[in-house]
């Protein structure tokens, strides 16, 4: 991320490269954009496909910085905070402080923004009691003792074990309790710092940086309570993670660093399995006609006025694409415990041969609580009758 101030001044106006390069890439895929937080160079994207999105509760967004005695967010952490169907899920990025010597330093950062994770609302449990942390970044960790000449020999011959008991955070999680609950896949990738930018060639500055695994992605499944002698162990639901690729890429070179990547199959047993609200399109949908929407709420959903259901088409890179919406307290057309019916003009919507959605947004739970399946609006042609047809028997 360029963190220099015009480029925070617009990226604040607008939105960032990033999110734009990755919502143009992965629309196509079914793929929107669900949250975002950014602290200057630290940046944190998610993006869900758009079914599972009634099932994706946003919490908390929030940045830590701990640069400059945690005045300054050169260094520190962002978090997203989420319900993932009804388990919590924290995912953090970080910056921890370089260099060699400061890995003490480097371990106090990550205990404060472990520590400055924290909820206000009261049935948000504390961040160790949510059921996975994702948890990854430039972790600035070195490898010690061994000289720069047999650090590159090792990784010319692809002998990385004999650095990994060298690297600073295997050493550290064998002295720190909770540190060792974070998992690791195995390091079978080159350590992806320094190199010359442009290039695959480590540091050849005059400062000729020992190479290290800096960027790092760790995770920590919730620990299950243990019962005594008497008490059997407390059955979890089912929730497992498994980690199937952790790879960096020797190909992008527009850094010092290689970025590193993580693919995970998650496995869960839905703690809610149905959405709070259902959207139906009611009949058939024309150009010539308001688009009449029907839904129903479930009991215990907390609606509000400020409640909106945006039309969408398929393929749509974020909550804000939006071809048309409607307040739910505006355009009713009947009401009762069980079924509410609203409208929406779309008559100033261009004809296309696209595909649509509808999205409930809900103000309370800031996310979006019900989707439509895909529908065609018709053109206005539709209904026109054919002169050259007018005669033809009708069955």
């Amino acid at each position: 991320m360029n963190c220099g101030i015009m480029s925070l001044l617009s990226d604040t106006a607008f939105e960032d490269p990033w999110s734009s390069f990755f919502m143009d890439v992965l629309s196509p895929l079914s793929f929107v954009k669900v949250s975002s937080v950014r602290m200057q160079g630290l940046l944190l994207l998610i993006f869900a496909k758009y079914q599972h999105l009634p099932f994706i509760q946003i919490l908390s967004t929030k940045s830590t910085p701990t640069g400059l005695f945690g005045y300054w967010g050169n260094k520190g952490g962002v978090n997203i905070f989420l319900k993932l169907y009804g388990y919590y899920v924290s995912i953090i990025n970080c910056h921890l402080p370089p260099h060699m010597a400061n890995n003490d330093q480097r371990l106090e950062h990550f205990d404060r923004i472990l520590e400055m994770q924290n909820f206000e609302a009261q049935d948000i449990p504390n961040i160790l009691d949510h059921d996975l942390i994702l948890w990854f970044g430039d972790m600035n960790f070195r490898i010690e003792d061994f000289g720069l000449h047999f650090v590159r020999e090792s990784i010319k011959n692809q002998f990385y074990s004999d650095l990994w008991e060298k690297d600073q955070l295997s050493i550290a999680k064998r002295h720190d309790l909770l540190l060792r609950e974070f998992q690791e896949g195995p390091l079978l990738f080159p350590p992806t710092y320094k190199f010359d930018k442009n290039s695959n060639t480590y540091d050849t500055s005059e400062k000729k940086r020992k190479p290290a695994w800096t960027d790092r992605i760790l995770w920590r499944l919730k620990r299950q309570p243990q019962g005594g002698f008497h008490t059997p162990r407390l059955s979890a639901p089912h929730f497992s993670l498994f980690l199937r690729s952790y790879v960096s890429h020797m190909m992008y070179s527009i850094s010092d660093h290689k970025p590193v990547t993580a693919t995970f199959e998650l496995e869960l047993k839905p703690l809610v399995s149905a959405p709070l609200i259902t959207l139906l399109p009611e009949g058939l949908c024309t150009m010539e006609n308001d688009l009449l929407i029907s839904y129903f709420l479930t009991t215990d959903f907390p609606s509000s006025p400020w409640d909106w259901i945006g039309l969408y088409k398929v393929g749509l890179r974020h909550i804000n694409d939006y071809v048309s919406y409607v307040w739910v307290g505006d355009n009713q057309v009947s009401f009762s415990d069980e079924l509410i019916q609203v409208y929406i003009n779309i008559s100033d919507i261009p004809e296309t041969e696209e595909q649509f959605l509808l999205f409930y947004y809900s103000n309370n739970l800031h996310s979006v609580v019900g989707i439509s399946k895909p529908f065609k609006i018709q053109p206005r042609s539709f209904f026109q009758e054919d002169p050259l047809d007018a005669a033809q028997p009708q069955i």
